[in-house]
């Protein structure tokens, strides 16, 4: 290692699957460094963007051979606070991956590439003395003018609120400026207009009460309420205190659909607009919402798990909505635990952190259970609705029209009859999960994964729901000729034509990543069904959680039975949260609701756990069965998973990975097939590593991992590290 007196060495990480920081030397005569700057450095034959993780006086290599920094794109400012660069430091040690994979994932898209910089201060724009002279004249030939400088004569107006009044606001706005009617100003943070709202319950009083003592110091609260137990008035009370005081906040949601209905009611409750972060928004809007974090101006941003990384100087409050979804858990690429990430941000600020959800997980359970987490429990809905009664149908010798009972069917009559709204829940999207010949049995596979193509009828196409492989419906069997091709099985797609031949004056809404794919379509659905009219809802699980239809009296879950008998250990554990979460859609008002569970297995133990004593006895119980088996959370899990082209070179890998694992007391099994061996036309293995001490496992892994890197056989397979995996 050598030192170097006149000029520090600068440890940057790139964009590339290496578990390693490179070191450059500064450009020319350029000074002022510092961790959290981009740079543009050469890279072999190629120019990528980095960012400087450490300044050190010292490298592994001689200076001599140490290529120099091409450019610094953003001056001397930094894209990261340093808070927020060592969470990320922990993240990559945490969960053995690629420092340059794990900075990157962090930034916004924008950010990522060479000829971006970090955007000025936000701006806002006022009328000038000019502009109201103008306002007063004849609007004449300028319309779109004269429309855009009344509206900023109501007050002063951001970028993103002229973006929502037309799509041409650039150009019409820089007509405004040149005419000298509008100037721009530095964007002022919005300013806290709390309106007031429902008297909360005896409940929901001790939990803001107990949550609001602890700010300034790190607790985390598990906010277990029942559905329609008032949680959001939990989260908006708490809310405007840390407002108050200045501080900001940070709200994850699993999925971007939940994202609307809370920012409407937010605005209401708190007399400003929540800035809003998901991947679903723009380049150019998330890096402006990143800008606006930084600047303090986002006093509460609202967003999906990528938001967790915002760096927010004022940041005094974290929580986690439906924390026990898996949403939260990245699945690909960087694997990371929002929820578990955002414990350790918050521990790290010394702030507290809230989970929310009617569903806890077993691992946040657990924490509660033993009082490491504070437990704030709900047991009353605040409307004061009863919950919502269960009815279950034993489908054995059931007359079945498109996989709904004839019983299921008559009480949807009946609620429809009533003028009120039904929900049918499948979690399948399609017509049919399979296409088959009723006379060889041939049946639609993926050519590229181990599963079957998914009949969509509306579209004329097979599509395979992992892959998303497409194939043309064939006329008759591809194997035997005949004219006998049929589906097999139900999705969203075939309940909602067998509903809308049963009751055809009634409206249907189906909800489903199939439906909803234009921007702003499941806002408009929703918008309907809140209306109040009589309709049918039939959707997948993006109407399971955290929506409010006051109509929706009954709730039909086709089929969760799959579930009962999986093989994945976590499978009973979500269908426990999945239909909790559904039931919870039904009498969410002075109405009350119904649930209908259509099952095989009525008797099924853990089921009737469920239904007779609700989701903590049903949590215990599985709790406890999980200690027996010393499985998570009584135990600490890792996977080494690797894929290729070839099952010889995946087996040869992970056989060679097994035989250099080192000694401790974390135990490796393996290897096995994945789930779903072969996806997107690579075979899949895995290697478990599992130990009852986090820190052993962590210890083996991190010397585990070095050598990894240096087997021969790594470099026919793509292989990496998943910490607590949640999927197998």
């Amino acid at each position: 290692m050598q030192s170097n007196s006149s000029k520090p060495v600068l440890r940057v990480a790139l964009p590339l699957p290496l578990r390693q920081l490179f070191d450059y030397l500064p450009a020319g005569n350029a000074t002022g460094h510092s961790a959290g700057q981009r740079v543009v450095v050469p890279f072999g034959r190629r120019k990528l963007v980095g960012v400087i993780v450490e300044v050190s006086d010292r490298s592994e290599l001689p200076l001599d051979k140490l290529a120099a920094v091409i450019d610094y794109p953003d001056g001397e400012q930094t894209v990261f606070t340093s808070e927020v660069l060592d969470l990320l430091k922990w993240c990559w040690r945490y969960y053995k991956h690629a420092p340059g994979e794990v900075i990157f994932n962090a930034l916004p898209p924008l950010l990522r590439k060479i000829g971006r910089t970090i955007p000025p201060a936000p701006l806002q724009y006022r009328l000038t003395s000019a502009g109201e002279a103008r306002l007063a004249e004849p609007t004449g030939r300028i319309k779109a003018q004269i429309a855009l400088l009344a509206k900023i004569h109501e007050g002063a107006v951001t970028e993103s609120h002229l973006r929502s009044l037309t799509p041409s606001w650039r150009k019409t706005l820089a007509r405004l400026l040149e005419q000298q009617w509008v100037q721009a100003e530095n964007q002022q943070p919005a300013e806290l207009k709390p309106a007031s709202g429902p008297v909360l319950l005896d409940e929901q009083r001790w939990a803001v009460n107990a949550i609001c003592s602890g700010l300034g110091a790190f607790h985390c609260h598990l906010l277990d309420g029942i559905t329609g137990s008032g949680k959001t008035e939990v989260y908006l009370h708490v809310l405007e205190q840390v407002l108050a005081s200045g501080g900001q906040a940070l709200l994850l949601v699993p999925e971007i659909g939940l994202t609307p209905q809370l920012v409407s009611r937010f605005t209401q409750r708190l007399g400003f607009e929540p800035v809003v972060t998901h991947s679903g928004l723009g380049e150019g809007q998330r890096l402006q919402a990143r800008a606006m974090a930084r600047s303090g101006l986002a006093r509460l941003v609202i967003g999906t798990r990528s938001a967790l990384f915002l760096p927010m100087p004022e940041l005094k409050l974290i929580i986690l909505d439906e924390e026990h979804d898996a949403s939260f858990k990245q699945q690909d690429g960087f694997r990371y635990s929002s929820r578990d990430v955002a414990v350790k941000r918050a521990a790290g600020l010394a702030i507290p952190v809230v989970l929310g959800t009617a569903t806890p997980s077993l691992e946040t359970f657990s924490n509660a259970m033993g009082e490491r987490y504070r437990w704030h429990r709900l047991r009353q809905r605040a409307t004061g609705a009863a919950e919502p009664r269960w009815r279950v149908l034993d489908l054995i010798q059931q007359n079945m029209t498109g996989g709904i009972s004839a019983t299921a069917m008559t009480a949807i009559g009946e609620t429809l009859q009533k003028g009120e709204q039904a929900l049918i829940f499948l979690n399948r999207r399609g017509y049919a999960p399979v296409i088959l010949c009723h006379e060889c049995g041939w049946h639609a596979v993926c050519r590229h994964c181990d599963t079957n193509m998914t009949w969509h009828k509306a579209s004329r196409r097979l599509l395979c729901h992992h892959c998303d492989g497409v194939a043309g419906v064939p006329v008759v069997c591809p194997a035997c000729s005949a004219d006998a091709l049929q589906g097999a099985g139900e999705g969203t797609e075939q309940l909602e034509q067998v509903l809308n031949s049963t009751f055809p004056e009634t409206p249907l809404l189906r909800f489903d990543r199939d439906s909803v794919r234009k921007k702003g379509e499941f806002e408009r659905l929703a918008m309907q069904v809140k209306a109040g009219e009589p309709c049918l809802l039939v959707g997948t699980q993006m109407l399971a959680k955290g929506h409010h239809f006051p109509k929706v009296t009954l709730v039909v879950i086709v089929n969760l039975d799959q579930a009962l008998y999986s093989a994945d250990f976590r499978a009973l554990e979500r269908m426990g949260q999945l239909m909790v979460q559904v039931a919870g859609r039904a009498g969410r008002d002075q109405l009350p609701g119904e649930v209908i569970l259509q099952t095989h297995y009525p008797q099924h133990a853990s089921l009737l756990t469920l239904l007779s004593s609700g989701y903590e006895a049903f949590a215990g119980e599985i709790r406890e069965d999980r200690q027996a088996a010393c499985l998570p959370p009584f135990s600490y899990q890792a996977l080494l998973r690797s894929d290729a082209q070839q099952k010889d070179d995946v087996r040869r890998f992970l056989e060679q990975a097994k035989q250099c694992f080192p000694a401790g007391k974390a135990v490796v099994y393996g290897p096995f097939p994945a789930m779903m061996e072969r996806r997107s036309g690579r075979t899949r293995w895995y290697l478990l590593m599992q130990a009852n001490s986090r820190s052993s496992l962590h210890r083996q892994l991190d010397e585990w991992v070095i050598k990894l890197q240096k087997l021969p056989s790594a470099r026919k397979v793509r292989w990496s590290i998943d910490v607590d995996p949640q999927d197998y």
